[in-house]
């Protein structure tokens, strides 16, 4: 059964952290588009300016970078700075050789003495990153980047430039920003037209609670951008219940295809009835490469379409 970990795990987890980069002038400002610009080297002090308007100086390329969340994690070692990575969150799985560097607690209050200890040049978190223990760092001399923005895929695009920028690494954040791009194009190019049949997306269920992507979240556009119709795009935020469930009854339901979710939503009253279920249009993802707003998540958008109109991608 879905338990309520998972759920605060993919609620925290689709709410990333975008900045945008400011060209090569040593600074770095929220609230601008700029991946056009990141095509050179950096310059180094730079400037960051970070979602909470502090502006932190790193004097140098960082080398020990301690990472408090899953995308920033991905996005450091699809720029190919992996190795510059000593620490991570507990939730930071990918990819594999991740696992391997050390970690140092959860996303809201890591350990502060494992941190102390793998002494970084710079620490990236988001928003959810208590400030009581960004303020216990930077009073022991450790510098801290709360990265946090818009969830779309102009955000995205602009935390790979940004962290691009950080890592010295601009010119292979534009080339993983092209890349995704060109399949998002793709993937929304072959879905227009289509049929648009009603998707519901099961991020929680039983007795935790129902739980979907509304019509604010990132997950309920993803779905409209792959062809489908959100059945949850009567609600803002992701608690649902289960009698609109059945009175939607939607054409098709997308789960997690961990924790053994789809054996739990067959078996569980409200669910099992639904024509999706009955009709084998109960489809598993990957959670994570929709819930992380990262250097991946075009394939999720890929896949998310895969599975509503599989007849497009054959």
């Amino acid at each position: 059964m879905f338990k309520r970990k998972n759920i605060i795990t993919i609620v925290l987890a689709v709410f990333c952290f975008v900045l945008s980069a400011c060209g090569n002038s040593g600074v770095i400002n929220n609230g601008q588009n700029t991946t056009k610009k990141a095509t050179s080297a950096v310059t180094y002090p730079l400037k960051v300016v970070d979602s909470y308007n502090r502006t932190i100086t790193i004097e140098k390329e960082p080398k020990r970078i301690i990472a408090i969340a899953p995308n920033i994690t991905e996005g450091i070692y699809a720029l190919g700075k992996g190795t510059s990575l000593v620490g991570r969150s507990d939730y930071d799985n990918y990819p594999a050789k991740a696992n391997k560097v050390t970690s140092v607690g959860d996303l809201l209050k890591p350990n502060i003495e494992k941190i102390v200890e793998l002494k970084p040049d710079v620490v990236i978190a988001s928003t959810h990153f208590d400030k009581n223990v960004i303020k216990k760092l930077e009073e022991l001399n450790i510098k801290v980047i709360v990265l946090y923005g818009e969830e779309n895929f102009t955000g995205v695009y602009d935390t790979m430039s940004k962290l691009g920028q950080i890592v010295n690494a601009s010119d292979k954040a534009l080339s993983i920003i092209s890349a995704m791009q060109k399949k998002v194009a793709d993937v929304t190019k072959k879905v227009k037209g289509a049929k648009k049949p009603t998707v519901y997306y099961v991020a929680g269920f039983g007795k935790s609670g129902d739980f979907t992507a509304g019509k604010d979240t990132f997950i309920g556009n993803m779905i409209d951008m792959a062809g489908g119709e959100n059945a949850a795009k009567d609600v803002v935020g992701w608690k649902y219940s289960v009698e609109k469930l059945v009175e939607k009854n939607p054409d098709v339901l997308i789960c997690s295809k961990l924790y053994g979710s789809k054996k739990g939503i067959e078996a569980t009253n409200g669910y099992k009835d639904l024509k999706a279920v009955k009709s084998g249009k109960l489809l598993e993802v990957d959670e994570n490469i929709i819930t992380r707003q990262g250097p991946r998540l075009a394939d999720g958008l890929e896949a998310i379409a895969k599975l509503i109109h599989p007849e497009l991608f054959k």
